[in-house]
């Protein structure tokens, strides 16, 4: 057998696995160079994120700028010195001082009807005729049965007359005298019987002749001519509501009240505004005539009624108005237009044109508002001028192009 050659002897020396892809050696983990791979790639798309942020932000300052530049046309108001009224308001309803349902007092047909619906009536008109033939009757009686018996008592009376002459005398025994005294007292009650039926007689006969009660408006006829009506019908006759003047009763809460009894124990006079269901027309002006005994404690309000001339007939029994009661007027204070005022959840504020046609955010307070126009305690000056329409296109630094209310556009610089 012929001996292996050194070259031979070393290639077998060398040990199986140590070459690659040689069975029986495992090779050994990359996984750090997948790490390193993923953070490049993770810085490399952070950086292209803030060059587009900054790029964007640019863009963002850009616009700003350009907007700065650009005049935006606003509508704009000065403000002033003036007053305002402090108001309360409640839910009311007109009320009639007076409301009469006429009725008739006696029995008998309704013979004419003196009126017509809807007129004005004046108290003591003539309104409707019953039938005045069976009390006249009556009165008749009465009066016949009175002369009778009037003449029994003359009678009675002389013979009391001539008993007490005899008595003196000593011809008559004295209980015959005191029988003529008791029976000359019970004519006299009879007479004034008499004269009661004639008084009930005449009164009946005046009843016959219904009038007005009060003066005021009269409404639908419920009972027509012919009818026989009786002093026991449940429905009267017509009705009469006063209109001139009237009445508005409205609510106010009760923890206004402290403020209106302290005027009204002054002696002031508290100014009462009817308004419209929408709140928008003033119908009538009137003052507080009186406030209730108590508060309804299920609602936490007490009623108050104010009267109204109603020269004009403005308001009409049952109409729903809104009541605005005036507890006190602010002379002389900052007035801005309530459409000029801004609001977000930190603050209330206006948008102040400066003298180089720009504006700035102004902080304000806001005290009463009424109206079109707010109380302004704090933060404006009477004659500054604040922007009323178009601040949605406007932020701090804006140049614009003001139109004051009322007049023509000026343009801006």
């Amino acid at each position: 057998m012929s001996t292996p050659s050194t070259m031979e002897r070393n290639e077998v020396q060398i040990e199986p696995g140590t070459l690659q892809g040689v069975p029986g050696k495992k090779p050994k983990r990359r996984w750090w160079v997948w790490l390193l791979a993923l953070a490049v790639l993770g810085y490399g798309a952070y950086r292209v994120r803030k060059g587009m942020l900054a790029k964007q932000a640019t863009t963002i300052a850009a616009q700003g700028a350009n907007l700065r530049l650009q005049s935006v046309p606003v509508v704009a108001a000065k403000t002033g010195k003036g007053d305002i009224g402090v108001y309360i308001t409640g839910l009311g309803a007109v009320t009639p001082i007076y409301t009469v349902t006429v009725k008739s007092r006696v029995d008998g047909q309704l013979m004419r009807v003196l009126y017509k619906e809807g007129d004005i009536v004046h108290q003591g008109d003539l309104l409707v005729e019953i039938d005045p033939r069976p009390y006249q009757v009556q009165l008749t009686q009465a009066e016949g049965q009175q002369i009778r018996d009037q003449a029994l008592l003359d009678n009675a009376r002389i013979d009391l007359a001539r008993y007490q002459t005899l008595l003196a005398q000593n011809a008559i025994p004295e209980q015959q005298l005191a029988t003529q005294k008791a029976l000359v007292q019970q004519d006299e009650g009879t007479v004034k019987t008499d004269q009661g039926q004639i008084d009930s007689a005449k009164l009946n006969l005046v009843y016959c002749h219904i009038t007005a009660p009060i003066t005021g408006r009269v409404g639908l006829r419920l009972v027509d001519p012919g009818n026989i009506v009786h002093a026991s019908d449940t429905n009267g006759l017509l009705v009469i509501t006063q209109i001139q003047p009237i009445s508005v009763i409205f609510t106010i809460a009760e923890d206004q009240l402290p403020v209106v009894l302290q005027k009204m124990r002054a002696g002031e006079r508290l100014r009462v505004d009817a308004y419209d269901r929408e709140m928008k027309a003033k119908i009538a002006q009137g003052w507080v005539t009186t406030l209730d005994n108590q508060i309804d404690q299920t609602t936490g309000t007490v009623r108050m009624r104010a009267t109204f001339d109603n020269k004009a007939n403005a308001l009409f029994p049952n109409q729903f108005v809104n009541a605005r009661l005036l507890v006190e007027e602010k002379h002389g204070v900052t007035l801005v237009p309530t459409a000029a005022v801004q609001r977000n959840s930190q603050t209330t504020y206006v948008f102040l044109v400066k003298p180089d046609s720009t504006v700035t955010v102004r902080p304000i307070t806001i005290g009463t508002t009424e109206g079109y126009d707010s109380e302004v305690p704090s933060g404006l000056s009477p004659g500054d001028v604040v922007v009323m329409t178009g601040v949605d296109k406007l932020q701090e630094g804006s140049k614009v192009r003001v139109q004051m209310y009322g007049e023509k556009a000026q343009k801006g610089s």
